[in-house]
């Protein structure tokens, strides 16, 4: 049984859902602590002016405040749900595909938000859904798995019944493969290729969040 997982980023980009076709299972790293300046809240869309971040405010807390704690600043900016719409209808309204997902997605930004995990977690089963991916999502909060890095990955299969982690080909970087090793552990890395589409707006950009594959090709073609 394969595991893998990642934190629940906001509007991720196709390689987090390559991740999880290739898995058995797909971990939702809630309990991690959450990273200004990631992709946690935040992530790129493609524009007449380039890529663009799309960023979701969340109110200022401590520093270890573990993702599934961080709260939405809808007080401090209340536009941002449409300031997301309106960016993402201007920009992507002529896409092949505008129909087939746009009402999802106007559906979502019409919704009142708290916390970010929520808002996260129903756009990610939503591209499931479209990309047509049907895995088992856990959430890491509900396991009794502790550690750092990889010591909880290790834990967390353990937990799950896998016999084989999936780590996305950054992990190489960190990953101590002894330490699976030795819990009878087998690791894998990710080959994911970002595949070359048909965009709007110029020269082709890579690496963007999966609203400009799904608008551009209708999620069909990986």
């Amino acid at each position: 049984m394969i595991m893998a997982g990642h934190q629940p980023n906001y509007l991720p980009w196709l390689g987090y859902f390559d991740k999880m076709r290739k898995c058995d299972i797909f971990v939702i790293e809630d309990m991690v602590q959450f990273e200004y300046h990631g992709y946690t809240n935040r992530n790129r869309i493609k524009t007449r002016g380039g890529a663009t971040w799309l960023t979701v405010p969340v109110k200022a807390a401590a520093r270890r405040q573990v993702i599934n704690q961080v709260e939405i600043a809808n007080d401090s900016d209340r536009k941002w749900r449409r300031r997301h719409w309106g960016t993402i209808q201007a920009n992507y309204g002529r896409a092949s595909h505008w129909e087939k997902f746009s009402k999802f997605f106007g559906d979502v930004y019409k919704r009142d938000w708290e916390k970010l995990i929520d808002l996260n977690m129903y756009l990610i089963k939503g591209t499931m859904r479209f990309l047509e991916i049907d895995r088992r999502l856990v959430m890491a909060s509900t396991l009794d798995a502790r550690g750092k890095k990889g010591q909880l990955i290790v834990e967390q299969c353990k937990a799950l019944g896998a016999d084989t982690y999936l780590s996305g080909a950054g992990g190489k970087a960190y990953i101590d493969l002894q330490e699976f090793k030795d819990a009878g552990l087998k690791v894998v890395f990710q080959d994911f290729k970002y595949p070359i589409y048909t965009q709007l707006h110029g020269s082709y950009i890579p690496n963007l969040s999966t609203v400009d594959y799904l608008f551009c090709t209708g999620g069909k073609e990986w």
